[in-house]
């Protein structure tokens, strides 16, 4: 339990790691917050695969092939639906201070944009505590992990646009803190979850695996590829792929 709690607290806390970095460097160019965003997609999508998925075909059962690709649906179409009701707001959250939109109208958006965030971030939270259900101690760390890594850029990413709508530092800090936090509860949830009702696990595992899928694919891929740095993020993710694979094959 106490690996489970530090590791809940370490998956939030990149969240508010990253913030601190966007404080540190308001301007970080999208080809260095691209780069790293794909190299934590690649280890994202192998640890979807290798830590979740494919456990899930393991506990299955006779009915394992069902049950594992019903998951893996279930997971992509709960982030779908939840795109719909508050989807994600990159570019738009990002709009200049002299760009005449008036500041109430940027701040809500800003406001909305944090939001999508915070509600992205259960799901992610929830897949890495599924992950320890599994059992394989080293492959639950490395799913935290990769979700780790990819909420550092995100925590980069929220903080210029709040203080470019007029948010104070204390208020974008607390934010940031809130989306961590979020996370964290969303890691106990799936914890608990399996803990309690080990019978749901192999669905979980896959639900788990299919919502990263999802993210991956609808958000991360084209965020990396929107600013003229498709080439080097490509690299990356193949390199963070890799290098989750080498860790499963020589850890797990």
């Amino acid at each position: 339990m106490t690996i489970v709690f530090l590791t809940a607290l370490g998956v939030g806390g990149a969240t508010v790691f990253g913030a601190i970095i966007g404080f540190a460097f308001k301007h970080i160019s999208h080809k260095f917050s691209d780069i790293v965003l794909a190299f934590a997609a690649g280890i994202m999508l192998s640890a979807s695969i290798l830590g979740l998925i494919l456990p899930s075909l393991d506990f299955g059962g006779k009915l394992a092939m069902v049950i594992t690709v019903a998951g893996v649906f279930g997971g992509a179409v709960c982030m779908n639906l939840l795109d719909k009701v508050v989807p994600h707001l990159h570019r738009i959250a990002g709009v200049p201070a002299e760009s005449g939109v008036p500041v109430s109208d940027k701040l809500s958006k800003v406001m909305l944009f944090v939001a999508a965030i915070a509600i992205h971030n259960l799901p992610e939270g929830i897949a890495a505590g599924v992950g320890f259900g599994s059992g394989n101690m080293a492959e639950a760390l490395t799913i935290a992990g990769a979700i780790a890594l990819q909420n550092i850029p995100e925590g980069m990413v929220i903080i210029s646009p709040m203080l470019l709508a007029g948010v104070s530092k204390r208020r974008a800090f607390i934010l940031a803190l809130i989306t961590g936090l979020i996370e964290v509860l969303g890691t106990f949830i799936g914890y608990f979850a399996v803990t309690i009702a080990s019978a749901i696990l192999p669905f979980a595992l896959a639900f788990a695996g299919g919502a990263m899928l999802y993210v991956i694919s609808d958000e991360m891929i084209p965020e990396t590829h929107a600013h003229g740095s498709e080439r080097g993020a490509t690299y990356a993710l193949i390199l963070g792929f890799c290098l989750m694979l080498a860790a499963d094959f020589y850890i797990g």
